[in-house]
């Protein structure tokens, strides 16, 4: 099996792991009610743990799309720097929601009153960094896409159908970013899947690469 047809297997499946994390992610709302705690918290654990297993194997599918479009300009090798960038990113996000809250609303919960309030607060400023480092990570991984867009487009490596759709959803994704949007699970699950679908399209194409023989040579 080749290193292209690995990378996109990899890429696919790390992606689809992204998507199902934010389908299934539970709300704040639904850690509070005492009698849902237990179940919401076994939940929200498990699509950040599957979260966080998925970020070694989405660098790796990076890394195989970047070594199938290296060229002398070196976008792709500056695509893959961000998105290391963009992964460290997230990986702060999903411990900070999928590991630290839970522990602050089970204590929120056992506390009574007035101490209930410092918890509250400790809440808010943890949904803060999260929001934060989801920031990064979006406009990182974003302008990741839009730098391997570039690349695919000039070097005609890939098909360029999927160069166009990354032109597209990056900047769109980052100008939603930017405006403000507060990044619910399910604002951000939008954002990412509209990523999503662009790395398993990627992914597809690297699946499915034949290099192509130069007088015996595979370029």
């Amino acid at each position: 099996m080749t290193d292209d047809k690995k990378g996109g297997i990899v890429l696919i499946a790390a992606s689809v792991g992204g998507i199902l994390t934010m389908a299934l992610h539970p709300t704040a709302r639904d850690l509070v009610g005492p009698d849902r705690f237990a179940s919401m918290t076994l939940l929200l654990i498990g699509v950040h743990a599957l979260a966080v297993v998925s970020l070694p194997f989405l660098f790796l599918g990076a890394l195989a799309l970047s070594l199938r479009l290296a060229s002398p300009d070196r976008l792709a090798l500056a695509a893959l720097v961000v998105y290391g960038f963009a992964l460290a990113a997230v990986l702060v996000a999903a411990v900070i929601d999928g590991f630290v809250v839970p522990n602050i609303v089970r204590e929120m919960i056992a506390t009574a009153p007035p101490g209930t309030e410092e918890w509250r607060i400790a809440l808010s400023y943890n949904g803060f960094l999260n929001q934060s480092f989801a920031r990064v990570f979006l406009v990182a991984s974003s302008t990741s896409i839009v730098l391997w867009s570039v690349s695919i487009l000039t070097h005609r490596t890939l098909a360029s159908t999927v160069a166009v759709y990354g032109l597209f959803v990056g900047p769109a994704v980052i100008i939603a970013v930017l405006s403000g949007i507060r990044l619910e699970p399910h604002g951000a699950g939008l954002l990412i899947l509209g990523q999503s679908i662009w790395f398993v399209s990627v992914g597809t194409l690297l699946w499915r690469f034949k290099p192509v023989t130069n007088g015996g040579a595979i370029v």
